[in-house]
């Protein structure tokens, strides 16, 4: 559970430096997914200093996803915004009310909650339906997020997150089916598609939306889905009579990380400039 809480927090941070170096990139034209923005927001050295903690958060992740159960996992990566909201209050000066200030301890009971309810990750083996099926959820993905530009500007920054998350979810996935590097696998292919896809909608949803409704979106995909593969096609338990503790904790510390969803946008930047300067 420690490599989880040590990859949300990693995660958290990481949000507040990409959310400050996709706004900063110059923006493109039009309403959709700009496949350039990923290559203009890596010109931004908070955008690239988001991706150093993401990187540590993703190896932190792949190593709690060998030791815990899916659904274990993607609520303390959903967790990652009570730890943005934290520190922009911090290090960046933002007020928090009190029903935010709330949901972050809500977040936390909730975390608690599935550390004494989560029993060890499944051991059952899916089969190649999975492997495939996984595969095409990850080139679906980048479909909606080419449809998503037609739409307007609240259900487009809705379906961007939506489609982000389920491609972070993607990847949760594929890591608890990859033992090896192995180029004929499926799942390997869908970890790459699934994960490139993910940070392109959600930076362009940062950008070109409403980062709140986006947030929200990005919560739901990569926790519900990815929850519900690990305990049907997994194996994935909770410990013996604990399952409705499990069950709770994960409603929970998903429902305090909705309320926290504004904080998958940083600042101003000339806020954050002052800040960090201090």
């Amino acid at each position: 559970m420690m490599c989880a809480l040590g990859s949300a927090v990693c995660f958290g941070a990481a949000s507040v430096f990409q959310a400050l170096g996709a706004r900063a990139a110059e923006p493109g034209t039009g309403s959709g997914v700009d496949v350039a923005l990923l290559w203009r927001a890596l010109r931004q050295w908070r955008y690239v200093a988001g991706l150093g903690l993401d990187g540590l958060g993703f190896v932190l992740q792949i190593v709690a996803l060998r030791t815990l159960p899916i659904y274990a996992v993607g609520a303390s990566l959903a967790a990652s915004l009570a730890v943005t909201a934290v520190i922009a209050s911090h290090m960046l000066k933002v007020r928090l009310s009190r029903i935010e200030w709330t949901a972050v301890a809500v977040v936390c009971l909730g975390l608690a909650m599935l550390a004494l309810a989560a029993g060890r990750e499944g051991h059952e083996s899916p089969g190649a339906v999975l492997e495939w099926g996984l595969l095409a959820a990850a080139f679906g993905v980048l479909l909606v997020g080419a449809a998503a530009g037609r739409l307007p500007e609240r259900p487009r920054a809705l379906t961007l997150g939506l489609a982000g998350g389920v491609g972070f979810g993607v990847v949760e996935v594929a890591v608890r089916l990859i033992d090896s590097v192995d180029l004929a696998d499926p799942a390997f292919y869908a970890l790459l598609v699934g994960g490139g896809s993910a940070f392109l909608l959600y930076t362009s949803a940062l950008q070109r939306g409403s980062v709140t409704t986006a947030t929200a979106g990005l919560v739901l995909g990569e926790t519900i889905g990815p929850a519900v593969v690990g305990v049907v096609w997994l194996g994935d338990r909770t410990r013996e009579g604990l399952g409705w503790l499990a069950l709770l904790g994960f409603a929970v510390a998903v429902a305090g990380s909705l309320t926290l969803a504004r904080f998958g946008e940083a600042p101003a930047r000339e806020e954050a400039d002052a800040a960090l300067k201090a």
